[in-house]
């Protein structure tokens, strides 16, 4: 009975947005990270709201600063929860006030920034999230697991090896799970057996070459813990406030045992997107209990023209004709003409279709209409959205190779050549 009279715990989530995602760039060029389109007809920012919302916590604020404006437009067209729920996804832009005028100076900056905000809420706990991360996670057991070890702060931790362990914050554990100790990525060359997961801290599950735990930067906080730790000018949650934390305060960890991917550069979000075109894909989107929300756009179905598609992912309101196309993920509204050859491509499709007025238009300029004309052969790229690419163009299929950055027409990074959103690659183009 006194479980069941026990107040729950009133929770607020804050997503934080990033910075200028120049690890992401040129898809970052004019929207946010979160705003990046993922998956076929996804935005980055749907994974933690879903993750919030499937968890129960509907109270949820979005923390950015560059590039706001199609995320915004993604949020309002998005999340509409009715008013009997109470629940809400906010966007909070860095502002001017009295007390502050400049931009966010790093996470836990943003956070003390738009306190103000979150105290109207009168939350008993925070769960900070980061907006570009990949995982499904059940919240609502993080923080059963933080309420019942007593912590003031609980982190996600993931398993890592030797090798990863140098490019994360690793946190040193005692046998109940509490944080003793937390190093930012320690040198390879450096000795850290000390470091390792506890025996009775282990999950039977965890491979036994995964003996670190590594900072998701997902944390919980106690509200009356969370504005204490703010109550300064330190402006990095990771780098500055948990170090601190754990000399004063009970820290714990959680382990995390599922699929988590940080998609933050050209690299790992190609990687991790042709990877849901596998048979079994490491991140499930055909949940049915846990689904991943966003924009309802009431497209046509998809219609396949006398096509091949072969471990593909094709979104809604698509038109592809006569073409084959391999392990390749193509985004909503995508036009893909006749005898053209895919492998490896991310296409993100486009925000509308042309009418005739457009098309009759674009002749007249000599632009290509919105899509893949006919005959293209395109291999290990990312088209990004309402790209105009003419017909018998050759994208990275000629074993050239590009040095990382901008040329123009396109992007290269570590070998993926990137189409710029609105790009307009002529007839006959070679990449």
């Amino acid at each position: 009975m006194a479980n069941q009279n026990k107040e729950e715990p009133r929770v607020l989530a804050i997503i934080l947005g990033g910075g200028k995602g120049t690890r992401l760039y040129p898809l970052t060029k004019e929207r946010s990270k979160p705003a990046v389109p993922f998956g076929g007809k996804y935005r980055i920012v749907d994974i933690p709201i879903s993750n919030c919302i499937n968890s129960g916590y509907r109270k949820i604020y979005l923390l950015t600063q560059f590039n706001s404006a199609s995320l915004h437009l993604h949020i309002i067209n998005s999340y509409n929860f009715d008013r009997f729920s109470r629940g809400f996804v906010e966007i909070l832009a860095a502002e001017q006030t009295l007390e502050h005028s400049g931009w966010y100076e790093g996470t836990a900056d943003a956070v003390r920034k738009n306190i103000s905000h979150f105290r109207v809420q009168n939350p008993t706990h925070y769960i900070i999230l980061s907006g570009d991360q990949l995982y499904r996670m059940d919240l609502k057991k993080f923080m059963d697991e933080h309420l019942a070890s007593g912590a003031d702060i609980t982190i996600a931790a993931k398993a890592v090896d030797r090798k990863d362990a140098s490019g994360f914050g690793i946190m040193k554990v005692d046998d109940s799970n509490k944080i003793t100790a937390f190093m930012e990525k320690p040198a390879k060359e450096l000795n850290i057996d000390d470091w390792k997961i506890p025996e009775k801290s282990r999950n039977k599950e965890l491979p036994p070459q995964l003996e670190y735990l590594a900072s998701m930067g997902i944390y919980i906080f106690n509200a009356e813990t969370m504005e204490e730790m703010l109550n300064n000018d330190k402006n990095d949650f990771g780098k500055e406030i948990i170090p601190e934390a754990i000399k004063t305060k009970k820290v714990n960890s959680f382990i995390f045992n599922g699929y988590w991917e940080d998609i933050g550069t050209i690299s790992s979000f190609y990687k991790a997107t042709l990877d849901l075109t596998n048979p079994i894909p490491q991140f499930n989107f055909y949940d049915e209990d846990k689904p991943i929300y966003t924009h309802m756009r009431n497209l046509p179905p998809s219609k396949i023209n006398n096509a091949t598609l072969q471990q593909s992912l094709a979104s809604e309101g698509c038109v592809i004709s006569n073409s084959r196309i391999e392990h390749s993920v193509i985004g909503v509204r995508s036009i893909i003409n006749e005898n053209c050859d895919l492998n490896g491509v991310i296409m993100m499709g486009a925000d509308f279709y042309e009418n005739a007025e457009q098309k009759k238009e674009n002749e007249k300029k000599g632009v290509p209409n919105i899509g893949i004309g006919k005959g293209c052969k395109i291999n290990k790229a990312i088209i990004d959205k309402n790209a105009h690419i003419g017909d018998n163009c050759c994208i990275n299929v000629n074993g050239r190779t590009y040095e990382d950055g901008d040329h123009g027409l396109f992007f290269s990074s570590d070998g993926i050549i990137v189409i710029k959103k609105f790009a307009v690659i002529p007839a006959g183009t070679v990449i």
